[in-house]
Parts: C-alpha cells; sequence; structure tokens
C-alpha cells in the first residue's frame, strides 16, 4: 500500500519551532498591508457603529458576524484539518471570485431579501474585525481565514482582490 503525503503534518521543524501544521514563521505582510487592513477594517466597523447609532441596533448582525459566520469558518477549517485536507491555496482567479461572491451575497441581501438585511453589517462587521486580526498578527491572507487560522494554527490562503495587490508590491519592494 502506498504512503500517502499529507501536507499539513506535522514535521520536526514546525514541532521544534512550536508551530502547528501549515503554520508561518513571523509576518506575512509589511507596513503597506498592516496599515492598509488596519484602516479598511476601522472603516467597516465605523460604518456599522454609525449605523447602529442612527437607527435600531440589530443584534442579529453583531452574533451573526463575531459569533456566527467565524464559527462557521473555525468548523468548516477543524473539519478539513481532521480529514487530512491539505493547507487551502485559494489564490487564484477563482478564489478571488468566490470570496467576493460570499462578501456581495452577504453585503447585498437588503436589495434582494430584505428580511435578512441584517446580514448586510454582519459582512462588514466579521470582515472588519478579521482584517484588524490580521493586521495586528501580521497574517497574509484574506481575512476571512484570519480567525480559524489563528485559533487552529494554521496557515490557510484565500484570494484577496483589495490587499493581495498591497502585499505583492510590497514583497516586491523588499527584494
Amino acid at each position: 500500500m502506498a504512503a500517502s503525503t499529507n501536507t499539513t503534518t506535522t514535521n520536526s521543524s514546525q514541532r521544534a519551532a512550536g508551530l502547528a501544521p501549515g503554520r508561518r514563521r513571523g509576518r506575512g505582510i509589511g507596513g503597506m498591508g498592516t496599515a492598509a487592513r488596519l484602516l479598511v477594517g476601522l472603516v467597516l466597523l465605523g460604518s456599522v457603529l454609525q449605523g447602529e447609532l442612527a437607527g435600531p441596533f440589530r443584534p442579529a448582525a453583531w452574533v451573526l458576524g463575531l459569533v456566527g459566520l467565524p464559527a462557521a469558518l473555525l468548523a468548516w477549517q477543524w473539519w478539513r484539518g481532521r480529514h487530512g485536507g491539505p493547507r487551502l491555496r485559494a489564490t487564484g482567479l477563482v478564489g478571488h471570485a468566490v470570496n467576493v461572491a460570499v462578501f456581495l451575497a452577504l453585503y447585498l441581501t437588503p436589495w434582494y431579501a430584505p428580511a435578512l438585511r441584517f446580514t448586510s453589517d454582519a459582512a462588514l462587521l466579521f470582515y472588519g474585525t478579521s482584517m484588524l486580526l490580521g493586521a495586528l498578527r501580521g497574517y497574509g491572507g484574506c481575512e476571512v481565514l484570519a480567525v480559524s487560522n489563528w485559533l487552529l494554527g494554521r496557515d490557510d490562503q484565500a484570494g484577496c482582490v483589495v490587499f493581495s495587490p498591497i502585499d505583492h508590491l510590497e514583497r516586491r519592494l523588499r527584494r
């Protein structure tokens, strides 16, 4: 029986460094990427806070954005890791497109499903807090995976239309 290779197994150098499978050492982003994530994350959170102060408080948005969406991605990544799923590298065109489509599907609900309008704020809360965590941790991937990567000690990557060009430019400038 042929042995299979699992890219998420911990090797001796990862164990010696105290790193979980797939975890990257150091910061994956530089100063520009950090500043961009902080700025955009604060703008997204600020827009929700401004709306909450001006109108009725919608707890469903806060619960979904700060608990539900992170928990769903955490469960998915945990399941993938437990079933031998290799490190996710969805950084191509499809990965970028899926990420944008999911964000727009959540954000645009007031236009196509008014009863679920709270998902618009939930998306902003989720992406905004994830961007802040990504900036603080130096996480160079799309922020949708920042919380679950942090909690599971992984370094899965999904395409990010907003920050990928900044991160790419910063890597080129560092060389």
